[in-house]
């Protein structure tokens, strides 16, 4: 029976994936000594306790946010187990770790791209036309950013496993035994990534930035800066809405150039990374659903 529309998602983490239901999650690793260790809690989010975040753009909002913290959390687990280190990063570094992360986005993605459309000003015709041109550079800095990225081998390999996530949670939606075989044959493109995520949010900022008019350059990364969160709320709900519409011709058309992007962010994984990602999603399915097949050849 086709699993149409289960609530799973995930992230791949070093050596390892993350895997949430809308109440648990689950982080299955391979330690240097091939052993897959399985680590799973509890979800809570805020929107339980404040009822108004559940309504549409604010549940967005809270996704991301809390998205964030468990895969930033997730990768700290996996570095943990993948290395061996026993010596665990505490709240402080925690909180240093993600203001950096926040910082180099923001000097990235946001201020780099309107400094130099700002500086070349002058020789863009139209408020449409700079935000366009803007937009284009935003786009294109994430992608070379993305391509440079994927060279990188250790990063390669937390592709495949993103590709790996992406098979499994596949295998499941069509009602198949979780196994490598099976999960082998689907593919590494889904459209609820969160790359394709991403690719709504660069390009619904382009409309958005252009109701904003013209401001100082400071004003101007201030206010792209205040209104990411909007944006972000708006692209969870056209994500939400593609993935229960996805028999339509037009949402096909909608979600193909995230399912391009996401050509650069997964990789074809080995038997081994499956089986870490069928261990990571069993550890979030329902107990009936636990008892499906994990199998993997004793030689990868």
């Amino acid at each position: 029976m086709k699993n149409d529309n289960s609530n799973y998602g995930g992230q791949a983490v070093i050596e390892g994936v993350m895997m949430r239901a809308p109440f648990k999650y689950a982080i299955a690793v391979r330690k240097p000594d091939n052993e897959i260790i399985l680590k799973t809690g509890k979800l809570r989010s805020l929107s339980n306790k404040l009822k108004f975040l559940k309504w549409p753009i604010f549940r967005g909002i809270v996704n991301l946010i809390e998205s964030l913290t468990l895969g930033l959390k997730a990768l700290t687990y996996s570095a943990e187990q993948a290395t061996g280190e026993e010596d665990k990063i505490n709240n402080v570094e925690m909180f240093f770790t993600i203001l950096i992360a926040l910082v180099l986005f923001i000097l990235i993605f946001v201020a780099i791209p309107t400094a130099i459309a700002r500086y070349l000003d002058k020789y863009l015709s139209s408020i449409i036309v700079y935000n366009l041109f803007e937009g284009t550079l935003r786009i294109g800095i994430f992608l070379f950013y993305l391509y440079f990225i994927s060279k990188i081998k250790d990063i390669k390999r937390v592709f495949e496993y993103h590709g790996a996530e992406h098979k499994v949670i596949y295998t499941y939606e069509a009602g198949e035994e979780l196994n490598v075989d099976n999960v082998k044959k689907y593919s590494t493109l889904h459209p609820r990534c969160g790359t394709s995520f991403i690719f709504i949010v660069l390009i619904l900022s382009i409309l958005v930035f252009s109701l904003l008019g013209k401001q100082t350059l400071l004003l101007r990364i201030a206010y792209r800066v205040a209104i990411i969160p909007l944006i972000a709320g708006l692209s969870y709900e056209i994500l939400k809405l593609s993935a229960k519409n996805m028999d339509k011709v037009f949402i096909k058309w909608v979600i193909m150039p995230g399912l391009w992007f996401q050509k650069l962010t997964t990789k074809e994984p080995d038997a081994a990374q499956i089986e870490v990602a069928i261990k990571a999603l069993k550890g979030v399915l329902p107990e009936p659903d636990q008892n499906i097949k994990s199998e993997v050849e004793n030689n990868v």
